[in-house]
């Protein structure tokens, strides 16, 4: 250690909050490598993992309560080598040890409390302990106390404890990745088994909590528009429209909180993440343009608006940041974000306003207070516009322009609060993610602003990221951050989807080289799946079963699940055999254990749908005159879309019966679906009536 140098294990010069907050504190955190775990080795002492995030409530909690505590954390000082690890930072450590932890015990969760072997071994974990007893918890001390007993009494309690679960992560792991036939894996069925499981009074899927599921919502509306299943169309729409009204939907500023804590979608954990609004966006822009609603434009719309308001420098540089905490400090229930009737009504001052933000927002209704200071309520959309104007006996029109501004005025109080901090860490796979949610609003709901704003954002994973024959690091700007699968699955993606929409070549060419790195690094040839580490990687700590492929959402989509989307539609895009091989093969990994996960596997199912159902190919050739447009903002589900102009030269790629059309009449738009192709058109409406009807 040079001279003046902080001992905090590395932590105060991280580029993570997190693990720069740990620095702080009495605790003598050390990061996640090597050295932390010789340190343990040497002097013969378990690891204290923590696990968490910045915009984690508990996180704060525990760290308040126990890390920052002196006595607590002499303890830990004394007992165990502590190492801190932030799981936005590092989502292989992570999803290895939520895995291990939820096997032993059952539960999962932020903060991650483990106890690991010199060796990297779990054998015991918990989430958040209390500093007291109560409540059925052990206060955090005894817990500490008692695994350092059982590290130094029961040393082979500890093996056999750590040799029981390394077994049972792979007798789960074999059961998750069962081959199969893809003519097993049926959409319908996945849709009976989320039939099963939807609430159909509050819409989502089981009870409280209730988290959003972008993968499901997507695999329900590609059923509907593939097989005409109502019950898809009916779960669908029920569910967008609860999250739109419910408090889970920030109705004042816009963007999704992570999940509700009831099952109306009242109550939300306020934080914000990048992976929620990005995958939800994506949703509610196709489904809006789809079955024409109007209100989930809106919620789409202020998805985009939400970036632009907390982050405006970042978006314009270039990027969405990671996530936005629940709240601001100790004993905060989420005050930044609800409010009191007597707020309201010195926020509005006259008697219509005050009313109508009751009405609208039902400031009445107990179900929407806090938990913890039950005077503060959460703002819901607990009645339409109409309802508001009979409650008031004010015409329509009066009314909208009444809500507006009552919204209007609500938001310019709120921004006067102190605001939760907003994490503006850019992480190459989440900022993919966001940037594909504002391509398809710009695609779908005509937002140009939102196409600059993907464009930029990609722009910047590309060029600040990107390492040939690596892959893209997981922080932008960040030479020592590691290269993580879902990061080059994610982006590889996005710039599949920005190709789309602006027919800009290096887009698709970006695409397939970190498809190309997928193949190379990441994928198991012995099992046919993707996992992290990548090949060439430098070693890293052992840990109880290395990441396993997986094609649950949990909650971001599964990187497998992507990763067999993505190559299916560059096969559909640059017809290289070697991405249909691989897509075939991944699937097939799986296909024998889907249906058992079907109601966490939508991104899966619709990723097989690629190589089971019809793509449909739109090639237009033209100068520019709206055929583009027209194929762009027409969703139908597995449709690729080239443009050329007449003559060119890169054309020549394409089969030879496509080849044909390029060099023919112009301007035309031709569509196939699958080996089948219509009479081609010349004209945008004539376009759009084709996508709606043709078949094949």
């Amino acid at each position: 250690m040079s001279p003046g140098q902080p001992d905090d294990g590395g932590l105060s010069a991280s580029g993570s909050p997190y693990l720069r907050h740990g620095a702080s504190q009495p605790v003598r955190w050390m990061t996640w490598g090597a050295e932390a775990f010789e340190r343990a080795r040497r002097a013969d002492r378990a690891v204290l993992l923590d696990i968490g995030a910045v915009w984690c409530h508990w996180c704060h909690v525990m760290d308040r309560e126990s890390y920052e505590d002196e006595e607590t954390a002499a303890l830990i000082n004394e007992l165990f080598v502590p190492v801190k690890v932030d799981r936005d930072e590092r989502p292989d450590v992570d999803a290895r040890y939520q895995r291990a932890a939820q096997a032993l015990s059952g539960q999962g969760g932020w903060p991650l409390t483990a106890f690991l072997t010199p060796a990297g071994e779990l054998f015991y974990a918990g989430t958040y302990f209390p500093p007291h007893e109560g409540q059925g918890r052990p206060s955090f001390r005894r817990v500490l106390q008692e695994i350092a007993r059982v590290w130094s009494e029961e040393r082979g309690r500890v093996a056999a404890s750590a040799e029981a679960l390394r077994a049972h992560l792979q007798d789960i792991a074999r059961m998750e990745r069962q081959p199969g036939e893809l003519d097993a894996v049926d959409a319908g069925a996945a849709v009976d088994e989320l039939a099963r499981v939807f609430d159909p009074r509050f819409g989502g899927f089981g009870g409280a909590p209730k988290f959003p599921s972008p993968g499901a919502l997507g695999l329900l509306l590609d059923h509907w528009l593939d097989a005409g299943d109502e019950r898809a169309r009916d779960m669908l729409r029920r569910t967008l429209d609860a999250m739109g009204r419910g408090g889970v939907y920030d109705q004042l500023g816009g963007g999704f909180h992570r999940y509700a804590t009831d099952a109306r979608w009242l109550v939300p954990h306020f934080e914000k993440m990048a992976y929620d609004n990005g995958t939800l966006l994506e949703v509610y822009a196709r489904a809006a343009s789809v079955l024409d609603e109007p209100s989930w434009a809106r919620i789409a719309t202020g998805i985009v608006d939400y970036y632009r308001d907390v982050a405006p420098a970042l978006v314009d540089a270039g990027g969405f940041p990671a996530s936005q905490d629940a709240d601001i400090g100790a004993g905060d229930d989420g005050d930044y974000w609800t409010w009191t009737p007597d707020e309201v009504r010195s926020a509005l001052e006259d008697d219509a306003a005050v009313r109508a933000a009751t009405v609208r927002y039902g400031l009445e209704d107990p179900a929407a207070r806090m938990h913890l200071d039950p005077a503060r309520r959460v703002l819901w959309q607990a009645a339409s516009r109409e309802a508001v104007a009979r409650d008031l006996g004010i015409p329509a029109d009066e009314t909208v322009r009444l809500l507006d501004d009552v919204r209007l005025r609500l938001k310019a109080i709120r921004d006067r609060r102190p605001r939760p901090f907003v994490d503006e860490t850019l992480y190459a796979g989440w900022v993919a993610l966001v940037a594909a949610g504002h391509v398809a609003a710009a695609r779908h709901l005509d937002q140009p602003d939102a196409a600059d704003a993907a464009r930029r954002a990609l722009e910047r994973v590309w060029s600040d990221a990107f390492e040939p024959g690596r892959g893209v690091r997981r922080c932008l700007g960040d030479p020592y951050s590691g290269v993580y699968l879902a990061d080059q699955v994610h982006a590889s993606g996005a710039f599949l989807d920005l190709f789309e929409l602006t027919q800009d070549v290096r887009q698709l060419e970006r695409s397939a080289a970190l498809a190309d790195l997928l193949l190379d690094r990441f994928l198991d040839a012995d099992t046919s799946t993707f996992a992290d580490p990548p090949a060439g990687a430098e070693a890293s700590v052992a840990s109880p079963g290395e990441q396993a492929g997986s094609i649950m959402d949990a909650p971001e989509p599964a990187a497998n699940a992507a990763a067999i989307r993505v190559l299916a539609r560059l096969h559909a895009l640059t017809y290289e055999a070697r991405y249909d091989d691989a897509a075939r093969s991944t699937a097939r990994a799986f296909a024998g254990s889907a249906r058992r996960f079907a109601t966490y596997a939508g991104t899966y199912y619709r990723a097989v749908g690629w190589l089971t159902g019809p793509v449909t190919t739109i090639i237009i050739v033209d100068d520019g005159n709206g055929l583009l447009e027209a194929a762009l903002e027409t969703y139908r589900p597995r449709t690729v879309v080239r443009r050329f102009r007449p003559g060119a030269v890169e054309a020549q790629a394409l089969p030879p019966e496509m080849r044909a059309m390029v060099s023919g009449e112009t301007p035309r738009a031709y569509v196939c679906a699958g080996h089948i192709c219509a009479a081609p058109v010349s004209r945008p409406d004539d376009l759009r009536g084709l996508l709606a009807t043709f078949r094949g």
